[in-house]
């Protein structure tokens, strides 16, 4: 095939393609945004006028407005055998492929254990999901799974049962005190003094030989820089991927164009990761590419286990528990941001994980593109919040919810 994604190795999914790096222009910001009746279908006869954008809830112009209309693909017949040889999986077409659909696992972050039952899933709906007239690659975040753009089911299937988590960023509990990315987060960035505390009062209990506090709080905030370098290397080496996988599929012909992440979520809480999202969202929109993705979680339990439970006092085990469940409930949010911000779905609290591949497949009919020019908004490195309306009752909003709005660069003298 005339496209290919070409394999990376880990070392080197942190350097990344210049070409595929896409500065913010707070001056522009494109808003994607999917409309659907009560019944759920898609709506495709909205003008301009229709909608209202909001930035911070300040009303916004609406500087210009375009449709996407996608040709859907039509309804795939069952194979004569539901595993097809390695003969059988490439048909024999005379036609362009009608979409392009990129598996992108997330091996960084998922556990042996979500990771073999999205195996699983998918295994068992690729044979029936995916179209003769389509085009797949498996690939994961690491680089070390790629099967390329392919028609070969078999090819794909083999790439997707060679996907191993990944431990390179990831903590093996040994610590003293064993601080996760969100806890760090508190302590270091915003100097929370009851973070800090909890930490230092782990440190007694995993190393009950020290008696000094002085000494304690030093190692807690030794452990919590740790964590948190650790913690924005990993962030942004996955972000990172995911733009680059967007940004190789721009080449690709044709109207539908889909990525479909499989994560447990991680966490994008530094104005760095919110950066690198922003642009991810105003490549894979401006590119037409749609992002979905599926809670490779299923149904989860935000508890900490009985190890975890075990080491510090009753107050510090209120604290870290209460740190783990924020720390799940916001590793969603990228997810749900990159599905909203470009017309995809995000497939998640949910056990069927077959039903959730097949289900993101799909592309949006119709997208309708929003482009406002922010006006008495400030430029000063933060998060900006985005609310769409439209002008007529009984349908229902899926749109891009925020972007980033760097501060201006500083002349040079």
């Amino acid at each position: 095939m005339p496209f290919s994604l070409a394999a990376q190795q880990t070392q080197e999914t942190s350097t990344h393609n210049d070409s595929f790096v896409l500065k913010s222009d707070v001056n522009v910001v494109l808003v994607p945004v999917v409309v659907r009746d009560v019944q759920g279908r898609e709506v495709g006869n909205l003008k301009k006028e229709d909608f209202q954008v909001f930035d911070n809830d300040k009303p916004q112009v609406i500087s210009a407005f375009t449709i996407q209309k996608r040709e859907m693909a039509e309804a795939n017949t069952k194979p004569t055998d539901p595993t097809p040889s390695a003969s059988s999986a490439i048909p024999k077409l005379t036609t362009v492929p009608e979409r392009f659909i990129v598996f992108l696992f997330d091996d960084m972050h998922l556990t042996f254990a979500n990771l073999a039952e999205s195996q699983k899933a998918i295994m068992s709906m690729l044979p029936t999901a995916l179209t003769d007239k389509d085009l797949a690659a498996v690939v994961s975040i690491s680089g070390r799974t790629n099967s390329g753009m392919t028609r070969d089911r078999a090819k794909l299937q083999e790439a997707i049962m060679k996907l191993q988590p990944q431990g390179l960023y990831r903590s093996a509990g040994a610590e003293c005190p064993d601080i996760d990315y969100y806890h760090a987060d508190l302590i270091e960035n915003k100097h929370n003094g009851a973070a800090l505390e909890a930490a230092t009062q782990q440190v007694f209990s995993c190393a009950p030989g020290l008696d000094q506090r002085d000494a304690a709080e030093r190692m807690a905030e030794s452990a919590a820089m740790r964590a948190l370098t650790i913690g924005d290397q990993d962030v942004r080496v996955t972000l990172g991927s995911i733009r680059e996988f967007v940004g190789k599929m721009i080449s690709l012909p044709g109207q539908q164009r889909t990525l479909i992440l499989v994560s447990p979520g991680f966490l994008t809480i530094t104005r760095e990761a919110m950066s690198i999202e922003s642009q991810i969202m105003d490549l894979a929109a401006r590119s037409n590419v749609t992002i979905s993705a599926l809670d490779a979680r299923g149904l989860y339990t935000a508890e900490l286990n009985a190890s975890e439970r075990s080491q510090g006092s009753a107050q510090t085990m209120r604290l870290k528990s209460e740190y783990h469940r924020s720390s799940m409930a916001l590793s969603e949010n990228v997810m749900a941001e990159l599905a909203n911000a470009t017309g995809g779905i995000y497939f998640h609290n949910n056990n069927d994980l077959a039903a959730g591949f097949d289900s993101l497949t799909a592309a949006p009919e119709y997208l309708y593109l929003l482009y406002i020019s922010p006006k008495n908004v400030k430029q000063d490195g933060t998060l900006h919040h985005l609310k769409v309306k439209v002008d007529r009752d009984g349908l229902k909003l899926q749109a891009r919810r925020s972007y980033f709005a760097p501060k201006p660069a500083k002349r040079k003298k």
